[in-house]
């Protein structure tokens, strides 16, 4: 790190401390030509996530919109607040985990499904009816028949 009185690149840590509840680290740095000390922040990069909607358009990730699809699917259910935030930091997590800067709608929605049949079958039936766009009652009930057999294996 380059001293900010004379220049100087190299300087020694002499105090770390974790700021902005975990988020940025605040350094206290000693120049070792000139002597003097200096603060110092560190936070992480981070780059947005695009989701590529069905129509091509683009737009940042955002998982309070996740957050609130799964809260309108788990209404009126036995899901705590506590089991849904799990279910969005998961998501969060595995689409991080993927290193894409560009990930599809679709993706996210298989991954929402996934959660919400592990968390709530009839959340993850509600979720789907929106979801796959069922247009009549014969799609929602294949769709059903096709829940029920898997369930039976």
């Amino acid at each position: 790190m380059k001293c900010i009185y004379c220049g100087y690149e190299e300087s020694k840590v002499v105090d770390s401390r974790s700021t902005d509840e975990g988020t940025r680290i605040r350094r206290r740095r000693e120049c070792l030509g000139c002597g003097r000390r200096f603060t110092t922040y560190e936070i992480i990069e981070t780059t947005p996530v695009l989701v590529i909607k069905n129509d091509g358009t683009r737009q940042v990730f955002d998982a309070e919109k996740i957050k609130n699809g799964i809260i309108k699917a788990c209404e009126k259910r036995p899901v705590s607040m506590k089991d849904i935030e799990k279910l969005v930091s998961d998501i969060e997590k595995s689409i991080s985990n993927s290193l894409e800067s560009e990930v599809p709608s679709s993706m996210i929605g298989e991954l929402v499904m996934k959660g919400l049949k592990e968390l709530d079958e009839v959340a993850y039936i509600r979720f789907a009816s929106v979801y796959r766009k069922f247009r009549d009652v014969g799609t929602f009930l294949d769709f059903l028949n096709e829940f029920e057999k898997k369930i039976k294996e």
